[in-house]
């Protein structure tokens, strides 16, 4: 009789805890789709939303999951997992031949070549040291300066430094005050294009550059102490061969020689090193650039639109939704993908790192670093969310991962687009959203 009512209360037992699991999961999706159904500011624009659980490897919660969005900066994570798939540990960063007392080199794209921050100096230095008479090809790279879909207007920003095969400091200009108040540029060699201009007259000084040259003016007014911008210079190969002869200290001669398929190359930096700084304050001149170097490991030339295609056929051919996909950073409004197919991404780069702490220390952190620095706060000094931003006008979106305060691991792609409140508007409802999916599940 014991033996009976023992067994009958552990299928009891069992039962309630099969309804209870049941039961919690539903609750989970009603929840969530409540959050939504009632949030007055994602309904007021296009709004797309995907949970997945890395787990059990199963959909939670999809809204508008299936169209198309503007990802904006959301496109790193298919150049970040394009990178993944054709570099190695290292960014290369010359391809070189030597021919008799000649060395002639081709440029691989390397964003880190004398980068500002990350200074890729193994590629210059091998050229410094060189016995040989150096010759630059100009011949690899087969694009623009711009990505397809580029605003031409945004050329004086930033974050929109044209693309070269032999990219140096940038491509961009740092223009500065020193301690005496004069307006100073570097690199250096540029500072004979940098002028006073008493016809313009802008609310505020600042420096601009003139569309198609290097010459850049500034108001005759008084400059601003700390005063700091970045521009980006107007590239060619004239320019590279200046820049390059003023830092080697020494002649570099040009050439339009084809890459040579025997030619050797020299590494610069790792590349973790590389992603995070793409990844984390979104750099697009890094992501642009290393689209170059895949193409130049893969097809001995530099052209972004065949490394996409290659990407897109070889490595994302299983995504639920096809990617409309046109450049590497996301400044293009042509990108198009779906919120479930980002999904699918995230879950190919975490197969793909396998190191879920190396993996979550190149992305944003929540309350920690890079562009979720300031939109999250820790849990109790404990990050939660580790996520790629991106942001252009009227756009703003989320994509990465999150765990729960229970332990559960998710993936999660947010997106928002064609609003007209202000941005931090959206972006605080996100988190908001986020943040309660943490804390209640």
């Amino acid at each position: 009789m014991l033996k009976t009512t023992f067994i009958f209360l552990a299928i009891i037992c069992g039962l309630l805890l099969f309804n209870d699991t049941v039961y919690g999961r539903s609750i989970k999706k009603r929840k969530i789709k409540k959050l939504f159904k009632h949030s007055r500011i994602v309904n007021d624009h296009f709004t797309g939303f995907a949970l997945y659980d890395l787990d059990d490897k199963k959909m939670i919660y999809e809204l508008n999951a299936d169209k198309y969005f503007t990802p904006a900066s959301n496109t790193k994570l298919f150049t970040f997992y394009t990178c993944l798939k054709m570099l190695g540990d290292s960014i290369p960063a010359l391809r070189y031949e030597i021919r008799h007392d000649s060395l002639v080199f081709w440029g691989t794209g390397d964003p880190s070549f004398l980068h500002s921050d990350l200074k890729g100096v193994n590629g210059p230095r091998f050229l410094q040291q060189s016995k040989q008479q150096l010759y630059y090809s100009t011949a690899g790279y087969t694009g623009g300066p711009y990505g397809s879909g580029w605003a031409w207007d945004d050329y004086n920003d930033y974050y929109q430094a044209e693309i070269t095969d032999l990219p140096i400091e940038d491509n961009v200009a740092l223009i500065y005050a020193d301690h005496d108040g004069n307006l100073q540029i570097k690199p250096a060699w540029l500072k004979r294009f940098l002028n006073t201009d008493t016809s313009y007259h802008p609310e505020k000084f600042n420096v601009k550059r003139d569309f198609l040259s290097n010459k850049f003016i500034y108001p005759a007014m008084s400059v601003p102490p700390n005063f700091r911008q970045e521009i980006p210079w107007k590239t060619s190969a004239e320019l590279t061969l200046a820049l390059l002869r003023d830092t080697l200290k020494k002649a570099v001669w040009p050439v339009t020689l084809p890459m040579s398929r025997n030619a050797k190359t020299i590494y610069n930096i790792n590349a973790d090193s590389v992603y995070q700084r793409m990844l984390q304050p979104s750099d697009n001149f890094i992501a642009e650039q290393l689209l170059l170097t895949c193409s130049s490991v893969k097809f001995n030339m530099l052209n972004t639109d065949s490394v996409i295609s290659y990407s897109k056929a070889h490595f994302l051919n299983d995504l639920p939704d096809v990617p409309q996909w046109v450049d590497g950073s996301g400044l293009s409004r042509r990108n198009l993908f779906t919120p479930r197919s980002i999904i699918a991404l995230l879950c190919k780069i975490q197969d793909e790192v396998k190191d879920e702490q190396l993996l979550h220390s190149l992305m944003p952190a929540g309350g920690a670093s890079g562009t979720l620095k300031n939109a999250y706060k820790t849990d109790n000094g404990q990050v939660f969310v580790w996520a790629k931003t991106g942001s252009l006008s009227n756009n703003y979106n989320q994509s990465g991962y999150l765990v729960t305060r229970k332990g559960k691991r998710l993936a999660f792609s947010f997106m928002n687009n064609n609003f007209t409140r202000p941005v931090k508007e959206v972006r605080d409802e996100m988190v908001r959203i986020m943040t309660y999916i943490h804390e209640e599940f």
